[in-house]
């Protein structure tokens, strides 16, 4: 025994460095086996995420060009100041429509435009020593439009976006003023400067005034010079200009080319507006060139308008991307529904609830349930549809999200139904309010499919947002569902609702809608006094 207990040690301490290395061996084989099997399953997972469409997805968060929406988008932003900028092509589909060339590098020298005359640079210092004056004394090299807000934020932000491109066209720097109820809802749009009015602007106090018949108003300097602007011998160091839906005759004149020489003399435009008035520059002679080079394809105006001006802030961005994610992130399908009734006694509860559900049934948007079984039957292909529901009433999310409860749908699809809030009146002047409406009109614009209620600029924003043409819903008013709930729109364009009159005449109105006037402006779907962009190849 004790020699044996003595060899044990003496064989272990020969044999130990082999297995050491054995071990070694073995681990490196390993090692790298598992290397191979990792970067294998990696190009597994990418080729499947390209077989089911998370490739586009993925391809527009990594490269420049999808981050950066083909270019529309500047570099040179802190990411982390507006994270949404960066991540939102990761939630919403490949957008077909892309920006001209001319369009990018237009906006490229707008941005510096604004970076050398914005906020509390020299030259806006300067600029504002003009208003002091009831005449222009001298010249900075800087001329700006200042946008007010009027009504709520879906007029707000189509106003917001005609008045940038009437910028871009009359080589003004555009200044907005936010006021309380909309900070902190949108990113700033240009690099290394701000777009926001600066809180010390000596006319504020005048904004209040904005109205029909103004003393400052453009209309009013017409109307006192019997309709001759030739006959004012110097302009104005400042002009409120009033194109909201009750603007008068006078005010209306602004769109009139004869009339652009003159307000390109004046330093301050003051800006109030509730409207989309984009067609109407389209109707201008003076500007009809420039439009064509920045837009080949009328039907995507405002698309790209508003991709480019509104981001929502990072406090925004969490509530988009927390709805998202509990709700709608595993659905095979997102639709939205955006139900907007003006008037709940003229158009009842029920009415709007029966042409809902012909809508979505005539246009099989979703499937009917199955009044016979209680338990869909088992499919190997059964499909998930998320159904995002905005509206200020809780009542027709409730009854559809209850219909697909009680009943399975017929095909044995899986329905879910969800609505982000339900404010029953619209709160003007409520920065919450805002937030949240900011947080819906996004989510609505990352669905698949849209719904959107006639006359809606809530629904107009997001349609554009997501480069989406809607089914539109004609809210009825009356006891009777229409014929026709919701026919298609032709144009992802919103409606400019209240167009000039002097266009209204039936003679210029049916060349305007034969096409023989211009080809790409057309009487709107859901506004027969309105008029909106189309593409013209697609009519």
């Amino acid at each position: 025994m004790d020699i044996f207990q003595m060899e044990r040690p003496g064989y272990g301490s020969k044999r130990f460095p082999k297995l050491v290395v054995s071990f070694l061996v073995a681990f490196c084989l390993l090692y790298m086996a598992s290397m191979v099997y990792r970067s294998s399953t990696f190009v597994l997972i990418g080729e499947a995420a390209k077989d089911n469409g998370a490739g586009e997805v993925a391809e527009n968060v990594t490269t420049p060009s999808g981050t950066l929406l083909g270019g529309l988008l500047a570099t040179g932003f802190d990411e982390e100041s507006c994270i949404s900028r960066y991540q939102a092509t990761s939630y919403r589909k490949t957008s077909p429509h892309k920006p001209s060339a001319y369009l990018v590098s237009k906006l490229r020298k707008y941005e510096d435009l604004h970076k050398r005359c914005g906020p509390n640079t020299e030259s806006y210092k300067r600029a504002l020593k003009n208003l002091s004056s009831s005449h222009i004394n001298g010249t900075t090299g800087c001329n700006y439009i200042v946008w007010t807000p009027s009504n709520g934020l879906g007029n707000r932000i189509i106003s917001m976006a005609s008045s940038f491109l009437f910028a871009i066209l009359t080589n003004r720097v555009l200044l907005v003023d936010h006021g309380t109820d909309m900070a902190g809802i949108f990113c700033e749009p240009f690099p290394n400067t701000s777009w926001l009015l600066p809180m010390d602007f000596p006319l504020t106090n005048q904004f209040y005034s904005l109205q029909p018949g103004n003393a400052h108003s453009y209309g009013h300097l017409l109307k006192i010079n019997n309709m001759n602007i030739s006959a004012v011998s110097q302009p104005p160091s400042f002009l409120h200009i009033y194109l909201a839906y009750n603007y008068d005759k006078h005010d209306k004149l602004f769109f009139q080319d004869q009339n652009q020489g003159f307000l390109r003399k004046v330093p301050w435009l003051i800006l109030k507006s509730d409207q989309y008035f984009v067609p109407y520059l389209f109707l201008i002679p003076s500007f009809q060139q420039e439009l064509g080079k920045l837009f080949p394809d009328k039907g995507t105006v405002f698309h790209h308008l508003v991709r480019y001006l509104f981001h929502p802030s990072n406090q925004a961005w969490g509530l988009i991307t927390r709805f998202y994610r509990a709700y709608l992130a595993s659905a095979d399908q997102k639709i939205g529904l955006q139900v907007r009734v003006f008037d709940r006694k003229a158009s009842p509860v029920n009415v709007v609830l029966e042409q809902i559900l012909g809508c979505i049934q005539k246009e099989k948007l979703l499937p009917q349930v199955d009044e016979q079984k209680p338990i869909a039957s088992p499919s190997k292909n059964q499909t998930l549809r998320a159904v995002t529901i905005a509206s200020l009433y809780p009542e027709y999310y409730e009854r559809i999200k209850s219909m697909y409860w009680m009943k399975p749908a017929v095909n044995g699809d899986v329905i879910s139904v969800y609505q982000p809030s339900h404010e029953e009146v619209q709160h003007f002047g409520n920065n919450i309010h805002n937030m949240k409406a900011w947080a819906e009109i996004s989510i609505l614009s990352l669905s698949d499919v849209l719904v959107t209620s006639s006359w809606s600029t809530f629904g107009y924003v997001a349609q554009g947002l997501g480069g989406l043409k809607p089914w539109i819903l004609y809210v009825p008013a009356g006891n009777h569902p229409t014929d026709q709930p919701c026919p298609r729109g032709m144009s992802m364009e919103p409606c400019f609702h209240f167009p000039p009159d002097y266009y209204r005449i039936s003679n210029t109105r049916q060349r305007l809608d034969s096409g023989s006037l211009v080809t790409h402006v057309r009487q709107c779907e859901d506004a027969s006094r309105g008029i909106k962009l189309f593409n013209a190849k697609q009519l």
